[in-house]
Order: C-alpha cells, then sequence, then structure tokens
C-alpha cells in the first residue's frame, strides 16, 4: 500500500472509530455537530471555509466540487449519490450516521484489501471463489 493511502486510511479508521463513539450524537453550543467539520478528521479552523486542498478527505470530492466552501459535504456516500449536503437537508441524525458509517467501512475495505480489488476489476475473482 503506498504511503497516501496509509494516511488516508488511519484517517478514515480515526473517522469511524469517532462516528461509533457518538461523536455526532454530542450537541454543541447552539447546533448538532457537522460531520467532517467537527471531528479530529478536519484540519482546519471550526465554522470557516475549507482552506485544505492537502486534506485526504478531498481524494473522495468530485472535481467539480472541490471549489465549494465545504467540499467533504459533497462527498457521494452512496449508490444513490446521496452527500451530506443533500443529508442534511433530508436525512435525519440517524440516517446520516448510518449512511457515513456505511461509506466509512466500505472505504476502508478498498483501501486495506486493494490487491482484493484490482483481482476484482480484472475479473479473476472467481479463482479464490473456486479455491
Amino acid at each position: 500500500m503506498k504511503r497516501g493511502n496509509e494516511n488516508t486510511l488511519q484517517v478514515l479508521k480515526n473517522e469511524l472509530k469517532f462516528v461509533q463513539k457518538g461523536g455526532y450524537r454530542a450537541l454543541l453550543v447552539w447546533r448538532a455537530p457537522l460531520v467532517f467539520e467537527d471531528s479530529p478528521t478536519c484540519p482546519k479552523e471550526r465554522c470557516s471555509a475549507c482552506p485544505e486542498t492537502n486534506c485526504v478527505l478531498m481524494n473522495f470530492v468530485p472535481p467539480k466540487s472541490r471549489f465549494e466552501t465545504v467540499p467533504c459535504r459533497h462527498i457521494p456516500l452512496n449508490e444513490m449519490g446521496e452527500t451530506l449536503n443533500s443529508l442534511y437537508r433530508t436525512g435525519t441524525n440517524e440516517e446520516i450516521e448510518q449512511t457515513l458509517e456505511s461509506w466509512l467501512l466500505e472505504k476502508i475495505r478498498q483501501l486495506d484489501k486493494p490487491s482484493e480489488r484490482l483481482e476484482e476489476s480484472s475479473g479473476q475473482s472467481w479463482l479464490r471463489e473456486a479455491a
């Protein structure tokens, strides 16, 4: 695994621990915590625009959304293309947390097992199943 992937993997694992420990359930002074922005993952100052182009989450932000005020709100979190931006308008806190946890688990799995992903994409997954 490349060094950049190791850093991304560690950041995502730390974020997953934060979610699973209820990090987004604790109310702040006047609002609920914002996913990624109010976690240890985010390197920016609280309540400010995202100046961090080197943030590992930028790897998951679609190119067209990288110049948004808060780019990580535009990461597609599932097959339906839901993002934090859309879930903040339509989802409950529980739905947001479940969607985030599923996304984190999937990305961690992909980064943790890149050779498995390569086999599947090259059509060789049947070799593992046959063994």
